[in-house]
């Protein structure tokens, strides 16, 4: 399903920060492909049999503080829980040359 312009019209502020390819320059990267445009890049480039027909469905836009609290609300349904990464493997010896980082 090809997109146009007006489907990445911006929500909220926050686009602001992400600088992408200006016109000129995704022009300039199309020449370089010899391609038209983004649809005919991914034409081919993209195979078919991979490709999801109908369009995903992401539901209303969220502003940046919208989705900042939703992900809030998410990140505080997690359990905390000791970290034992950098605890080493219990029971193993760890020889003196490398203790000392003596390699040869």
């Amino acid at each position: 399903m090809p997109f146009t312009p007006t489907d990445y019209l911006p929500y909220d502020f926050a686009n602001r920060r992400h600088i992408g390819p200006s016109p000129a320059e995704m022009a300039d990267m199309f020449a370089t492909l010899g391609v038209a445009d983004l649809d005919a890049l991914i034409d081919e480039t993209v195979p078919k049999s991979i490709r999801q027909a109908e369009p995903l469905d992401f539901g209303k836009p969220r502003s940046e503080r919208e989705a900042l609290y939703e992900l809030r609300v998410m990140a505080d349904k997690n359990k905390v829980y000791r970290s034992l990464l950098g605890q080493g493997y219990h029971g193993t010896v760890t020889p003196p040359a490398i203790q000392r980082n003596i390699l040869e």
